[in-house]
């Protein structure tokens, strides 16, 4: 009896570690690749995966992409934060899925709210991550799934950036310090839009911040890369003529000269 396709899974941290699991947990026998391993030479004996599921960190991502080979580019998925379409516009038909559990080292998964995703092998990421009680859903279209990718970006740059001041929860930071995270939340939304040359309903995007708020409201504003993430957002602020003088404020108070 012939068993089920491969999966390949690039970087087997604790997010490509979790898929892994899934993957295996529905018989998809799953083939990791880290830095040692020699892409090209897995993929003459692996021409056609059933989806290769590129898990490294947002900074390595396109080092990455730019070294897949050729015919595993049309069966990619990705699951980065600070994700927008201009980061895959050139590859055919990738699945995308913003991710919204929360997975540190010697701890179970925890969900914030379901993870939305789309494209051709969406089916499979909601199977592999309900095999571990991790709600994920489908979402219609290109346009939704931009939406959703910018709501995680706010959600995840907010409460990073605005931690970096007002410390704490993600309650306490919206119960103690609303003005701080609106006004970060704006200078957050306002780069968002220039990334993607679109505009978006910024009371939607607020409120699906809150609903992630409450899925986890002990959640810990302040991550170790939150200013790394200020960084980069004041770059891509500088690089498209973006004034965020909130983000500006708290980069004078906390990134180095």
């Amino acid at each position: 009896m012939m068993g089920k396709t491969p999966v390949v899974v690039i970087g087997i941290g604790e997010m490509g570690s979790v898929f892994a699991r899934g993957f295996l947990r529905l018989g998809h026998p799953v083939y990791p690749v880290n830095r040692d391993t020699d892409m090209q030479a897995l993929a003459e004996e692996l021409p056609e995966p059933e989806l290769v599921l590129v898990a490294v960190g947002e900074t390595a991502l396109h080092a990455v992409l730019d070294a897949v080979p050729t015919t595993w580019r049309d069966r990619l998925g990705l699951l980065q934060n600070e994700l927008v379409p201009n980061d895959y516009a050139d590859l055919p038909n990738p699945t995308v899925i913003s991710v919204w559990f929360e997975k540190k080292k010697g701890q179970d998964s925890k969900p914030l709210i379901p993870s939305p995703a789309f494209g051709p092998h969406t089916q499979l990421l909601i199977d592999a991550l309900g095999s571990l009680d991790l709600p994920a859903r489908a979402v219609a279209d290109e346009q939704t799934m931009q939406f959703e990718l910018v709501l995680k970006n706010v959600y995840i740059l907010t409460t990073n950036i605005a931690g970096l001041r007002a410390h704490g929860t993600v309650s306490e930071l919206w119960s103690e310090h609303q003005a701080l995270a609106r006004a970060v939340a704006n200078d957050v939304i306002a780069i968002q839009e220039g990334l993607t040359g679109q505009a978006f309903d910024h009371d939607a995007l607020i409120r699906g911040m809150l609903e992630a708020f409450e899925g986890d409201p002990t959640h810990k504003c302040m991550g170790r890369s939150a200013p790394a993430r200020l960084q980069r957002a004041i770059e891509h602020a500088d690089r498209l003529g973006i004034e965020v003088p909130t983000l500006r404020e708290i980069a004078n108070e906390h990134l180095k000269p």
